[in-house]
């Protein structure tokens, strides 16, 4: 998929979590591109250099960190790593967990409390860390990485779903605190998109088939869609963008 090279983010830092792979790569790599100095995390050491060395060799200027968002000392470098590059301007949070697949109410309470902690408390956490520094900015960008389950929520994505819903509320609240502050703070909300995390449906042409019924587009999306999307919200193109949940789904139903 052809992409246009734009140089909207030159000058900024940014902090992308859970990035050596699929949708936050994709959102890391647009972001370098644009000319931003981008932070790349994963909870897996050999996924950082990886990914790290794969950025460089496209002449991208990145640094990658081992983070697990749960852990507050490792958010804490992430941070520590951003002051050393200039700053921050632009956090993105998209680390996930979904430990179960099943209905809501067949959910068992650990398996929901890894899933809250780290999809929407860590987010939280990521947000109250990073303000101090995005304030500093003058211009600061926060982005959650929701879904199109948080406004269309599917039976078998139960607790995964409401958690994506709470990411939803987290971005207007926040947006009203932080407004005062010129931080814009958004949401996106990504449909079917061709990932690990979609793999089941995707590997498979049956499963593939009925999820394509239900797009408008008659596609599945790419992980570079999704990265143009956020670098939008990112530069100064979105600027009287906030509060916002902006879905990227091929047309999928949206409505809460």
């Amino acid at each position: 998929m052809s992409r246009v090279a734009l140089k909207r983010l030159v000058g900024k830092v940014a902090v992308v979590t859970a990035s050596t792979e699929g949708i936050g790569f994709a959102i890391a790599q647009r972001l370098a591109e644009e000319g931003a100095k981008v932070i790349i995390s994963s909870r897996k050491p050999e996924n950082v250099e990886a990914a790290t060395r794969k950025l460089l060799s496209q002449g991208l200027e990145v640094k990658g960190l081992t983070c697990h968002v749960s852990k507050p000392e490792d958010r804490k470098k992430l941070f520590e790593a951003a002051q050393k590059l200039g700053g921050l301007d632009i956090l993105v949070s998209n680390a996930a967990a979904n430990p179960t697949v099943g209905g809501i109410l067949d959910c068992s309470e650990s398996s929901w409390d890894k899933i809250f902690d780290v999809n929407v408390k860590s987010s939280f956490l990521l947000a109250k860390e990073a303000y101090p520094l995005l304030k500093e900015s003058r211009a600061g960008r926060i982005i959650f990485v929701s879904s199109i389950a948080g406004m269309n929520p599917s039976e078998y994505l139960g607790a995964y779903a409401v958690s994506k819903t709470a990411l939803l509320g987290l971005t207007k609240a926040v947006s009203l605190q932080l407004a005062r502050d010129n931080i814009t703070v958004n949401s996106i909300c990504p449909g079917l998109i061709r990932t690990k995390f979609s793999d089941a449906i995707t590997s498979n042409e049956v499963f593939e088939e009925a999820a394509l019924a239900n797009i408008p587009l008659n596609r599945v999306g790419e992980p570079v869609e999704i990265g143009g999307a956020v670098a939008f919200l990112a530069s100064e193109d979105g600027s009287y963008v906030t509060g916002e949940n902006l879905v990227i789904a091929g047309g999928m139903p949206s409505r809460l």
